[in-house]
């Protein structure tokens, strides 16, 4: 697994997301920072705890200017609902073609599903903070996201 390095270009991705229509990193180039948050599995124990904590900080990313997406290895269907349970304000992302979490080193072959992982990628398309877990368990720093928002801002 090759995890992304700081500064180095963001791998483009297209994935569906909600109503099954097509996002792209190159859409907001030049306009708004990403965060990706990748997650093993929607429904599952940790990630039912992850994204609301991630929803709780998404009105201070999105004031550092910054658009926030989840990833999962499923449907955009059960993304979508996953979505609704949690009552998230930000798109999760269908990978079930597993194309962007092997761009981003992210892929458990043996498992089928990504790593927990963060990226912020700045405007310009490039890494600008990454934080792969070691284990599917341990949760990124949101924190550490913020931190990484702010250095961008200036």
């Amino acid at each position: 697994m090759t995890t992304l390095e700081m500064g180095q270009l963001a791998p483009e991705f297209r994935l569906r997301g909600p109503a099954g229509q097509w996002v792209t990193l190159s859409e907001y180039r030049n306009q708004k920072h990403v965060v990706l948050v990748f997650f093993p599995l929607a429904f599952s124990p940790v990630c039912s705890h992850q994204l609301p904590d991630i929803q709780k900080r998404v009105p201070e990313m999105e004031a550092l200017g910054a658009t926030v997406f989840g990833v999962s290895v499923d449907s955009h269907y059960a993304n979508e609902a996953f979505a609704r349970s949690l009552n998230l304000s930000f798109p999760l992302l269908s990978d079930f073609k597993r194309q962007a979490m092997t761009a981003y080193g992210v892929l458990n072959t043996e498992l089928g599903r990504s790593e927990r992982a963060i990226f912020v990628i700045d405007k310009n398309g490039h890494i600008a903070y990454s934080d792969v877990s070691p284990n599917a368990d341990q949760v990124p720093s949101i924190d550490r996201v913020i931190e990484a928002l702010r250095r961008l801002k200036g």
